[in-house]
């Protein structure tokens, strides 16, 4: 390749020739998965995922992937039910306590310092502190493979949302103010997050 290449290409088999893997800050920012789920003993499970988002309208589908199967993926698999919970700016340092790599046996909403608030529809609770959570019912775990069809150690859950809660305050007109929740998203770099603000919205309508 040459140096006057304006492109840096590579193909991700032979490495990026980067200090750091590029491929999660192309793909941003990213909503991130945090997903609340209780095992099959009534541990309770919260962890954050920055592979996650919303593949379909009806019924409403989101998912995350968990790079190696770990408790929120074996928990999901023994009880069927997980919770989504938005990560806000003011919850940026719980939700960073919550990845830390513990026991199964510990609970990462003590120790996030977060209050479990019961759901309406399923067994796992949800965030209190946030605005905004999601009921979901499993739908699908699947093992991610490559083209070659080798299986990765990558596992994607599906769940339907059956549950959605919303405070009032973000809802503006009967239209939810997405600025107003304060989401944080998933950047590339090793330690970087983005938030949104109303100063960045702009609106495009879509061709009749």
């Amino acid at each position: 390749m040459s140096d006057h290449d304006p492109f840096h290409f590579y193909e991700p088999r032979n490495g990026h020739g980067l200090p750091h893997d590029p491929f999660n800050a192309l793909v941003a920012p990213r909503p991130i998965g945090w997903i609340s789920s209780r095992s099959a003993n009534g541990v309770l499970n919260l962890a954050p995922y920055s592979f996650f988002n919303a593949f379909n309208y009806t019924p409403p589908i989101i998912g995350f992937a968990s790079v190696g199967y770990k408790d929120s993926v074996a928990n999901i698999q023994e009880t069927g039910e997980f919770g989504w919970n938005l990560a806000t700016e003011s919850l940026a340092e719980p939700m960073n306590q919550s990845c830390a790599a513990v026991d199964p046996e510990v609970d990462e909403f003590e120790l996030a310092g977060l209050t479990p608030a019961p759901s309406r529809v399923i067994d796992v609770p949800r965030v209190a502190e946030t605005p905004v959570s999601f009921e979901c019912r499993l739908s699908q775990v699947l093992r991610l493979t490559g083209a070659d069809g080798s299986q990765t150690d990558t596992w994607l859950v599906l769940g339907e949302v059956v549950g959605v809660h919303i405070e009032r305050r973000l809802l503006v007109d009967g239209v939810y103010d997405t600025a107003a929740g304060e989401p944080i998203l998933r950047a590339g770099g090793p330690a970087d997050y983005f938030t949104i603000g109303a100063e960045t919205r702009f609106r495009m309508h879509r061709p009749r």
